[in-house]
């Protein structure tokens, strides 16, 4: 039995059966893959995938069993090469951060300068993706730590840390008839062509429940994955924005006016999602607290082990 077959039927079983995907990924032929898969199956004395001629149609019971076991001994072997790196290396090594534009944009730049500031041995690179994008890199562990709003807690895979709330605003050039309303309400909004978000970002979710609830339908004429597009068509007087409240800067965004509308969207919550089992090495835990000071390393570590962590960092 060899790691790398161990690998072979984790990522096969991680591309929906799809071979060739898994292949691609790993950077080696489908036939070697097939291949290996086949003779660790043999050694085992176990079917792990089912098939039909040569396609993979389904995961055994007992293949589930040992993949879940592959999976562990990977991880585990990871947290090895983590362990001496941080040890061997002292403070250096690498740091991935899987995240959005809103949050690249506007809530992580302070806490990167202070990082960097103090660790300027580790390289620090952040990978901008969609909410599900970035669960998956975190999850195949091309990237530490995933920062985000939509998604997360749909893997149960991430151990999900709460970080801090925020609410929308309206965004609207300067003069336009909405700024005059004393209170801003949906049936306000529906009156108007809409720009917001794409519906995997930034709290595009409450968006569109809130108006489902007040039974209206919103004339959103545009969906972007990030706040400066939708400002930017905000301009050209194309509509209204929809955008997270952090995102407007009245110094930057000269010509537009934002009014906070929390109220009617209700708050999001901001997370943290770090791969079950994984060893944090020191600077990660520093990261992580650099950007929600109440996440300390007891409460992230209450979090990883599943030991009474939700007293631990409430909002």
């Amino acid at each position: 039995m060899k790691l790398q077959q161990l690998r072979y039927l984790v990522e096969v079983a991680r591309s929906g059966l799809n071979v060739s995907e898994a292949a691609e990924t790993l950077f080696t032929s489908q036939p070697g893959v097939s291949k290996q898969i086949k003779m660790l199956e043999d050694e085992l004395g176990v079917v792990v995938f089912e098939r039909s001629g040569k396609r993979l149609t389904a995961i055994t019971e007992p293949g589930r069993r040992v993949l879940d076991i592959a999976a562990r001994i990977l991880q585990e072997v990871a947290n090895i090469k983590r362990v001496s790196e941080e040890y061997a290396g002292g403070d250096s090594g690498s740091l991935i951060i899987a995240t959005t534009h809103t949050q690249a944009r506007y809530a992580l730049p302070t806490v990167v300068k202070r990082f960097i500031e103090r660790h300027p041995e580790v390289r620090l690179s952040m990978h901008q993706g969609n909410p599900t994008q970035i669960a998956e890199w975190t999850l195949k562990g091309e990237a530490d730590i995933a920062i985000a709003t939509e998604s997360l807690d749909q893997y149960p895979q991430l151990v999900m840390l709460p970080c801090y709330q925020w609410g929308h605003s309206v965004v609207a050039p300067d003069g336009h008839p909405i700024l005059e309303e004393g209170d801003i309400t949906l049936a306000s909004l529906a009156r108007w062509p809409l720009i917001t978000y794409d519906p995997a970002f930034a709290g595009r979710s409450l968006i569109n429940r809130a108006f489902e609830r007040a039974e209206l339908v919103p004339n959103i004429v545009l969906a972007a994955i990030d706040a400066d597009v939708i400002k930017t068509y905000v301009s050209l007087g194309l509509g209204l924005g929809i955008i997270a409240g952090m995102a407007y800067d009245p110094a930057r965004d000269q010509g537009l006016q934002a009014r906070d509308v929390s109220q009617l969207f209700g708050l999001n919550t901001t997370r943290i999602g770090l791969r079950r089992g994984t060893y944090l090495r020191r600077f990660e835990y520093e990261f992580i607290e650099l950007f929600a000071s109440h996440l300390s390393k007891r409460a992230v570590d209450m979090a990883m082990e599943g030991t009474g962590a939700d007293d631990a960092y409430q909002l």
